[in-house]
């Protein structure tokens, strides 16, 4: 774990993703496809069957990101993406599923 930097450029996105995502191999892509933006945090299902994800990086990524995640896996039906942004001095230097 890193401490950022103002001068970076990055920000960070809690997200809140709703609909049929679990089970469906959510997860496991949004990994693959944060790597492929080579962004860093993670994503996890949640007891309400939501998928909660904190994501890291340029802005111009996140934007690509979220326009993935209204899609998601082929066998996913997203019906809502939720995000904000949040302050934090943390860096993460991967994205990965917990």
């Amino acid at each position: 774990m890193k401490s950022l930097h103002s001068h970076t450029g990055v920000e960070t996105l809690s997200v809140l993703v709703l609909g049929k995502v679990q089970g469906v191999g959510f997860r496991a892509a949004t990994v693959r496809q944060a790597h492929q933006l080579k962004l860093g945090g993670w994503v996890r299902n949640l007891d309400d069957g939501r998928v909660e994800a904190l994501l890291q990086g340029e802005h111009e990524a996140l934007d690509r990101m979220l326009s993935w995640l209204l899609q998601g896996p082929p066998a996913a039906r997203v019906d809502e993406v939720v995000h904000d942004q949040v302050q934090t001095q943390r860096r993460y230097d991967r994205f990965e599923q917990i």
